[in-house]
């Protein structure tokens, strides 16, 4: 009686997160200190990394030397994963900007459990899927909107914005020659930013190493040029000196309408 109990127990139901969160076989936990080097452009590849706690800065350099930042990762963030598709050397630098803790994952040992596991392997394909969707984001943004509005989004973006509840959030201060690679502008113009969200209340960085982002800097993001913006923080701030777009055909969606995209969301995909 008590084997055939013990044969009909259940075996646990495999948990993506539970997964990426502990140590086992092709899995170790590492720890970083701010500025460490988690690889370097040129390494060969050994794996992927999975962001358990920190910010990660992930860049690149030229032949001719010159630095450029492609994005800051955070909670919840792989990175790393080019070698899961037969990319042999690292085509970026990673680079922890405050103490992380991260999960390494072994190539062989990822695919195993992707291929073992349906639950996992949709996770990682839907974060990869959505960090597709972000990057053609990033691309029509560096096109079509301002550097102004570029900036607001970068911050907004880094500080998680969406999180249910939560008006303010803080991440680790940035120099504005990084912000300025991330925005694709000159250091001066995101200083000139900088100071003008401060003044409205958006921002606040007085004290520490942090940079406080308020959810109200979504307004830079989502208003048009020709409309009038509350900031909640006094009188409404007018965009003039815009033309209107004239009637369209009948039948025919005006181009204000047909452009109209979803709302910044969160790219964190801890959610099952």
């Amino acid at each position: 009686m008590t084997s055939r109990r013990a044969i009909s127990k259940k075996v646990p139901r495999f948990n993506p997160l539970t997964f990426l969160s502990t140590i086992g076989k092709g899995r170790k936990f590492l720890s970083f200190q701010v500025k460490d080097t988690v690889f370097a452009q040129g390494d060969s590849t050994d794996g992927l990394f999975f962001i358990q706690k920190g910010k990660i800065r992930l860049s690149v350099v030229s032949e001719a030397g010159k630095e450029a930042t492609l994005g800051i990762l955070g909670d919840g963030d792989f990175f790393g994963e080019g070698g899961l598709a037969g990319q042999q050397v690292r085509m970026s630098t990673a680079t922890a900007m405050n103490t992380c803790g991260i999960l390494h994952i072994e190539k062989d040992a990822m695919m195993l459990a992707m291929k073992r596991e349906p639950k996992l392997s949709a996770m990682f394909l839907r974060y990869l899927l959505k960090r597709n969707i972000r990057y053609q984001d990033d691309l029509v943004d560096q096109l079509f909107n301002s550097s102004e509005k570029r900036l607001a989004r970068v911050l907004l973006l880094m500080a998680h914005f969406g999180t249910e509840g939560v008006s303010e959030m803080s991440i680790p201060r940035l120099s504005q020659e990084t912000l300025a690679e991330m925005v694709g502008t000159t250091r001066s113009r995101v200083s000139f930013f900088m100071n003008r969200f401060r003044r409205l209340g958006f921002i606040n960085y007085d004290a520490g190493e942090n940079l406080f982002v308020h959810s109200s800097l979504l307004n830079i993001v989502l208003h048009d040029d020709n409309l009038t913006v509350s900031t909640g923080l006094g009188p409404a701030v007018s965009r003039a000196g815009t033309r209107r777009e004239p009637p369209s055909a009948r039948g025919v969606t005006p181009d204000k309408d047909r452009a109209r995209r979803p709302p910044l969301e969160d790219t964190t995909l801890l959610q099952d």
